[in-house]
């Protein structure tokens, strides 16, 4: 089965290169010199903060086994991730809306670096702190980054459709370059260097000091709402009355809530549904694999959102139907594939057929991520962007909090179907959310808003 590993990343690969090489103009953006250098600037930050992240993911729960704790520790130690995200995250989305989101940047990478240390120590008080002080950064890396990159794209009179190629590229090189070289970059410090599982989390924190470094250098500040009459609690009023009074908010919310609930939830089922008799596989290959599909997802979510007789709300919506199918796979495969109990060598030809599949949602939530930004410059208001963004993760972690509680409660396939059900409900509400979005469309070409601007003007090509 190596070899299927190596012609279907080769084969990846091969596909991701052509789109990128076969794009023509119609699949660019024609912008300015000045947007390019603004752009190139923000890649790189966002480039380095992605590292500080992609760096520890895959060694975490390694480490913590190397220091002696079992799985009900470890999985303690995961909830109190999530739930310090949900608890405080919307704390400190406030704040970056009202001390600054520049500012919010810089305490993200001091709060990152600060984690990263504790996991030099074997003490379990410790290692809590550790998980606490990253879900707090979790929560300031997705939101501070895109609230401080959407109000500067802005303040500096750059087009609306611009966002859109910003946007593509972060997740092209943050969610896929990034993430697979972090992984090999990982794997070296790990294993071929012997310098062992802290390593990597050592080498993260020079990447968020870097990244800190460029922050503190060339970035200005803004803000959602500064005024010195709003108090934490006014603002948290003021962000549910508009995801209360703006059906297009909700909608928005609900619907990254289920997919990403989704997507967290694959992250811990994937290795269980490839390996179910702990079959030996190529965890670090496969990762990378999955990355190549985020990547092929987000340059073809590039080529989408250049064209504006293409609607983001429109091809959401089949985007959603994909995945759910996606996640359907090990499902149906069990009916196909009667289980065995018995351990192989490698991993099964059903095996093989969900990893097909799995890419195929890495590919959905590659095209994801551009979309989900670019709908949410233009639908949530940008006083309160963090705030409201970090409101949309409140009934994530809750749900990611009761998975990782009952993980061995159901069987995977319950699990798997419980996601695909998640993300069929999203394909209906981003239908709901196109609907709305039409109904409120002015007639009148002096009316229109940036958003129409955005979505009905002529594509701008490049020679």
């Amino acid at each position: 089965m190596e070899l299927f590993f190596f012609l279907f990343f080769g084969f990846l690969a091969v596909i991701v290169a052509a789109l990128e090489l076969s794009k023509s103009s119609k699949d660019r953006i024609n912008t300015s010199s000045a947007f390019n250098a603004f752009k190139n600037n923000y890649l790189i930050v966002y480039s380095l903060m992605m590292a500080g992240d992609w760096l520890q993911g895959p060694y975490v729960y390694y480490l913590y086994s190397t220091y002696g704790f079992g799985k009900g520790d470890i999985g303690h130690l995961f909830i109190a991730g999530f739930g310090s995200s949900m608890l405080f995250g919307t704390v400190v989305g406030s704040l970056a809306d009202k001390q600054g989101r520049r500012r919010a940047s810089v305490t993200y990478c001091i709060t990152y670096i600060l984690s990263c240390l504790t996991k030099h120590s074997s003490q379990y008080k410790v290692l809590m702190l550790g998980r606490i002080l990253g879900g707090i950064a979790t929560s300031l890396l997705n939101s501070s980054f895109e609230s401080w990159l959407v109000a500067e794209h802005n303040k500096r009179g750059f087009e609306q459709q611009w966002l859109s190629v910003t946007f593509s590229k972060a997740i092209f090189f943050g969610n896929g370059l990034v993430a697979i070289l972090s992984g090999l970059f990982g794997n070296l410090l790990v294993d071929t260097l012997g310098l062992g599982p802290v390593a990597p989390f050592d080498a993260a924190s020079c990447f968020l000091a870097i990244g800190m470094a460029i922050i503190l250098s060339s970035w200005s500040e803004n803000y959602g709402d500064p005024s010195e009459n709003k108090d934490l609690l006014t603002q948290f009023r003021g962000a549910a009355v508009a995801i209360a009074s703006d059906e297009k908010i909700a909608l928005l919310g609900a619907i990254q809530s289920l997919f990403e609930g989704s997507m967290y939830t694959f992250v811990f089922l994937w290795t269980p549904a490839l390996s179910p008799n702990d079959e030996e596989i190529p965890h670090g290959f496969i990762f990378a694999t999955f990355m190549l599909g985020s990547m092929l997802g987000s340059s073809f979510a590039s080529r989408l959102m250049a064209r504006s007789s293409i609607r983001v709300e429109s091809y959401m919506q089949i985007v959603f139907a994909v995945s759910s199918v996606s996640l359907l796979l090990p499902i149906i495969t069990s009916f196909l594939v009667p289980p065995s109990n018995v351990k192989s060598e490698s991993m099964s030809f059903a095996g093989c057929i969900l990893v097909v599949g799995f890419c195929t949602f890495e590919a959905c939530v590659g095209i994801f991520w551009p979309s989900l930004m670019k709908m949410r410059s233009l639908y949530i208001p940008e006083e309160s962007r963090s705030t409201i963004m970090n409101f949309f993760r409140i009934p994530l972690n809750i749900f990611v909090c009761v998975v990782l509680y009952n993980v061995d409660a159901f069987p995977i396939t319950i699990m798997f179907g419980m996601c695909s059900i998640f993300l069929f409900v999203a394909a209906l509400l981003q239908r709901r959310l196109m609907v709305i979005a039409d109904s409120q469309k002015p007639t009148k070409p002096q009316d229109w808003t940036a958003l129409d601007r955005d979505t009905e003007a002529e594509p701008l090509n490049v020679d």
